[in-house]
């Protein structure tokens, strides 16, 4: 993993919620949770945005995870290179984020439904499908203007190691 890898969305920060412990990929998606098109369960079981965000963040030299809402949302940051962010949304997928994000384009990431979008300058977010109700998004925002086009690059890398993590998307 490269130091270009880290970056995340700077956002206000709620109560810190720094957690022990790793987050591994599980063979029947996260811990055995199961998911239903219509949302009803959490398509992301017992999987702790900040769990995940330190676990691929480790030995890069980011401050641990903080909690940055109620919601499964997490930042990590690194002073004077960037801040990446995670959330992993069982409530909205991929329609709502372009709802959301107009101008956001379709790719893939390691074969997984995604898109991708540039929401100011600096910051660059891959929403990864896991679900029809159901979404993690990757976010990279850089500390310093002239970094600015490293963003996507950054939260590509980014968006790559978290999806092997992620439930198999249904």
């Amino acid at each position: 993993m490269s130091l270009t890898f880290v970056a995340a969305t700077l956002v206000a920060t709620g109560c810190t919620n720094a957690m022990d412990g790793t987050a591994s990929p599980s063979t029947t998606g996260a811990a055995g949770a199961s998911s239903t098109k219509s949302g009803n369960a959490d398509a992301f079981g017992t999987m702790e945005a900040c769990q995940v965000l330190d676990q691929l963040l480790a030995g890069h030299g980011f401050d641990a995870g903080e909690r940055i809402s109620a919601r499964n949302e997490c930042h990590a940051s690194k002073f004077d290179f960037a801040t990446y962010s995670l959330a992993l949304d069982s409530t909205q997928g991929l329609t709502e984020y372009r709802a959301q994000n107009p101008g956001a384009t379709m790719t893939s990431i390691n074969g997984r439904t995604a898109m991708q979008a540039t929401p100011e300058e600096g910051m660059c977010e891959f929403a990864l499908d896991v679900d029809q109700h159901a979404r993690a998004l990757a976010t990279v925002t850089m500390a310093r203007a002239k970094d600015a086009t490293q963003a996507c690059s950054n939260a590509q890398q980014y968006a790559e190691q978290l999806e092997s993590l992620l439930p198999k998307a249904r």
